[in-house]
């Protein structure tokens, strides 16, 4: 698979068991193709669970990769960013149980694009305001936004790993 430019992001991991945190730490380091070494914390939003967060750097495409190795854990609750690099769009990436995985590109600011196409489907499919209101929210992520804010509030302040892709 071809992959251009390098790119960049954050890898956040809100909330995991303890006994998943070397697990989680593999699956990075794999990804990545260097040792990741976290710095673990506790999550004050889920007594018992842990939390850390570390940046990265790799080829474009490596934020999906990462998704992919951390879906592994169904218990976890996760966010991977990757910013935008020359020709290939940024994308944000929430993990949460019971919601699953939701996905968007995102601008070179980090909003959220929202295809012409989507805004058509869903214009169309609309049966009034609070409908398209309602869309939007979908689109927009809301339902991940509301289950993980509690998890990214209770970790401001934590210690940040940098990490980047070799080869």
């Amino acid at each position: 698979m071809s992959t251009r430019g390098s790119s960049s992001g954050v890898v956040y991991v809100h909330s995991s068991p303890s006994a998943v945190c070397p697990h989680v730490e593999w699956a990075i380091s794999g990804t990545l193709g260097e040792r990741a070494d976290l710095k673990w914390a506790a999550q004050p939003a889920a007594p018992g669970q842990l939390r850390a967060e570390c940046n990265w750097t790799g080829d474009a495409g490596t934020g999906a990769r990462l998704v992919s190795a951390l879906r592994a854990w169904p218990m976890l609750r996760f966010e991977v960013t990757e910013d935008p690099s020359p020709g290939v769009d940024g994308a944000r990436y929430c993990f949460a149980p019971v919601l699953g995985l939701w996905h968007a590109r995102t601008s070179a600011n980090g909003d959220i694009v929202v295809p012409e196409d989507q805004l058509r489907s869903l214009a169309a499919r609309s049966r009034g305001g609070e409908s398209f209101a309602h869309g939007v929210d979908e689109i927009l992520g809301a339902a991940w936004d509301d289950a993980l804010e509690p998890f990214r509030r209770a970790g401001d302040g934590a210690p940040v790993t940098w990490l980047h892709r070799v080869g």
